[in-house]
């Protein structure tokens, strides 16, 4: 897991924080080599253990605070507040506080141990790129959130997401229209909200979770259907008439994790597009489903695992359910998804890039995610072709076997443990990256 480095600060005093209002820190976040003001995370952490909360401190700045507990493990927390570019403000007692301002993906996060007494604290943060993807050609995003338009206007740019799906409706009751299931969704515009250029959502997308039919509970699993217009009027099941309606009017369909007991048939019935490689529990703070809804085959097992573990072997687990569909015949595209509005993770944790060499529109963004030109992290990057194309790519011979030539480059901020190629599910050759000076490592074989 991501662990961010340590700094100790200077505390300087001026003019900066006397013209805000009163407050015992204040502080600003811009990019180190430009200068210029950044939209990111922050923490503030008191030595006594509570967390605490820093507010915009300049007219037309925003700040969203975010507050999530996960009630089976009581250390998986998540308490942050993302900040617009301008200046930020906090109320604190006197003593000693650990402040740390992370921004999605491509910059090291920073952490410095500050001292409140008598006079205010300045702090004036800058964050490294370590990795500039937009420079490359890819454009990130997630297809699972739950936050209003408002707050996604401040965190899609505070977390440098390029694209975002909030799940506007919500249903968890078997054969219960979406349209029924408003809640939060009358709030959201029907066409695509423009943050910046680089930077949308798209405001109208479907959860159905079904925990119960009738009046009994009765677990169906997830799927969910994106880039829609109108409310959906049907329920589910049956399954497979909602996805194949959703399809023809060039929606997605993306199933959640496959660990519910229904969720193998869910890749039949429906057809989905997407698969949420890296789901809502992968987490920045400690893990905490231990156990799974339904245990992996036994042919899955070993390496993929059986009935729980940690974080390493749910990761496993819900590769080789990945792997299955594709061994399967079922061409289902990686995507990421946190549920960051429910669960204690930021938005954009788990992450799908997306490769549009020739520049960004919401448009190309979505072909591109469909065609499968796109890789999911929760950290590193993977820059890899076959046969010198791009992810997504179909290979066809009319007799004999298909020579692939695979090259690429995988680059972390954090030391990588090891580098698979994966082969009809198995992993056919493992490269072991140096540790700990270059945590780069080039890949260049034949399969």
């Amino acid at each position: 897991m991501f662990q961010p480095s340590v700094l100790t600060t200077v505390l300087s005093l001026g003019a900066f924080a006397a013209t805000l209002s009163a407050a015992d820190l204040c502080g600003s976040v811009v990019d180190e080599k430009s200068g210029q003001p950044l939209a990111a995370r922050v923490y503030i952490l008191g030595q006594d253990g509570a967390w605490h909360f820093v507010r915009s401190a300049a007219p037309g700045g925003s700040a969203v605070r975010y507050e999530k507990r996960n009630g089976i493990n009581r250390n998986a927390v998540e308490m942050h507040t993302t900040v617009s570019n301008q200046p930020f403000a906090a109320d604190l007692p006197p003593g000693r506080y650990v402040v740390t301002v992370e921004r999605g993906k491509e910059y090291f996060a920073v952490t410095r141990e500050v001292t409140v007494a008598a006079e205010p604290v300045e702090l004036r943060i800058p964050l490294r790129r370590w990795i500039d993807m937009t420079e490359r050609g890819w454009y990130s995003g997630e297809t699972h959130i739950h936050r209003t338009p408002d707050e996604l206007r401040n965190v899609v740019l505070a977390e440098d997401l390029n694209v975002a799906f909030p799940l506007s409706f919500w249903v968890t009751r078997a054969f219960t229209s979406p349209a029924a299931e408003v809640r939060g969704a009358a709030d959201f515009p029907r066409d695509l909200m423009s943050v910046d250029a680089t930077h949308v959502i798209w405001p109208r997308n479907t959860e159905y979770e079904i925990f119960t039919v009738g009046a009994k509970q009765h677990t169906l699993g997830a799927m969910f259907v994106l880039n829609h217009h109108e409310p959906l009027a049907a329920g589910v099941p049956p399954w497979g008439k909602v996805a194949h309606a959703s399809l023809a009017r060039e929606a997605m369909i993306d199933v959640d994790k496959l660990d519910w007991p229904f969720a193998m048939l869910l890749p039949q019935a429906a057809s989905p597009e997407l698969y949420e490689l890296a789901n809502n529990h992968v987490w920045r703070t400690e893990f905490a489903f231990r156990t799974w809804n339904c245990p992996a085959t036994p042919y899955l097992q070993p390496p993929y695992g059986g009935r729980g573990g940690g974080e390493r072997e749910w990761v496993h687990y819900t590769l080789g359910m990945y792997y299955t569909l594709l061994n399967c015949g079922l061409a289902v595209v990686p995507t990421a998804g946190t549920a960051n509005g429910v669960h204690p993770v930021p938005a954009g944790f788990s992450r799908v890039y997306v490769h549009l060499p020739g520049g960004f529109t919401y448009e190309k963004w979505v072909a591109g995610l469909k065609a499968g030109r796109s890789f999911v992290t929760t950290g590193p990057m993977l820059f890899a072709t076959v046969n010198g194309q791009d992810p997504g790519e179909t290979f066809r011979a009319d007799c004999g076997p298909v020579r692939l030539r695979i090259a690429g480059t995988v680059r972390s901020e954090q030391p990588l443990a090891f580098i698979e190629v994966i082969r009809d599910g198995r992993p056919a050759l493992t490269f072991m990256p140096p540790q700990p000076a270059d945590h780069r490592r080039s890949i260049r074989d034949r399969l």
